[in-house]
Formats: C-alpha cells, sequence, structure tokens
C-alpha cells in the first residue's frame, strides 16, 4: 500500500458554548485561537488542529466493556518532572484532575477535564518517534 496516515490533524471534540470552551483551551491549555464562530472554534493545541463543536452537552468519552470512562486523547510531556509540574499546575488553576498513577507500563500518566467533561489522558513519555522528528535526544 503507497497511501498511509501520516498524523492525526483534527480532533472534534462536543462543547456548549465554543467561545466560553475556547477561552478555556486558550487560558488553562496555551491553545491558539485560529477561528470562531457560533458553532465552532479552531485552535491549535499540541500540534493538532482542535475542533471545538458546539453540541447538546455530550462528552467525547465512552465507557469500555467493564463500564469504566475512558478518553480518547492522551497528550505527552517530557518526562515525569514536567507531568508532576503539569499536574500542580492544573490543581491550583482548579481543573478537575486525576491522582498521578503508574498503570504498568513505562512512565506516568494522570487524567484531566475540560469544563464541559471531556476527559484527557497526560502520559510522562515522548514517543521515540517523535523525539527523533524534533531531533531530541533519547535519555
Amino acid at each position: 500500500m503507497t497511501n498511509r496516515l501520516i498524523r492525526v490533524g483534527t480532533i472534534y471534540l462536543p462543547v456548549k458554548d465554543p467561545l466560553s470552551s475556547s477561552e478555556w483551551y486558550i487560558e488553562s491549555l496555551g491553545a491558539r485561537l485560529n477561528y470562531l464562530d457560533q458553532d465552532k472554534a479552531i485552535l491549535d493545541l499540541a500540534d493538532i488542529s482542535l475542533f471545538l463543536v458546539k453540541s447538546s452537552g455530550q462528552s467525547a468519552n465512552f465507557k469500555d466493556i467493564n463500564g469504566a470512562e475512558r478518553f480518547t486523547v492522551t497528550y505527552e510531556v517530557d518526562g515525569l518532572e514536567a507531568l508532576q509540574l503539569m499536574h500542580a499546575d492544573f490543581i491550583e488553576q482548579g481543573m478537575k484532575v486525576g491522582e498521578i498513577e503508574n498503570r504498568g507500563h513505562a512512565g506516568r500518566n494522570f487524567v484531566f477535564y475540560d469544563p464541559d467533561g471531556n476527559k484527557f489522558d497526560v502520559w510522562s513519555e515522548l514517543s521515540s518517534k517523535y523525539k527523533q522528528r524534533m531531533g531530541m535526544e533519547e535519555q
């Protein structure tokens, strides 16, 4: 096969109000606003376009076979110290966050929620392909 998917370019998230949600993403996560109208906001965040689409109050979360609520996106940070600092910053901002977890694989994780209840994960390990592409040394 010669056609290959190269990267995730856009993620769509349901939100109640694109304006207030985009303000939260800008202030809390450092996103950059590219476009805003009544039905959507388009942001740049973590090298991805994030579309905040007006919806009736649902979230992007889902339940797994055991009934546990799951997230659809995991963000990566560069190392455990960066993860711990972000976790503390999110708590200080008053965001809903989970504890830092050891899930039995490399690195540590924690979850956080946006004001619309969309659940996200943060992982302390940058992928080796990303490090290679960005010219970062393996540690």
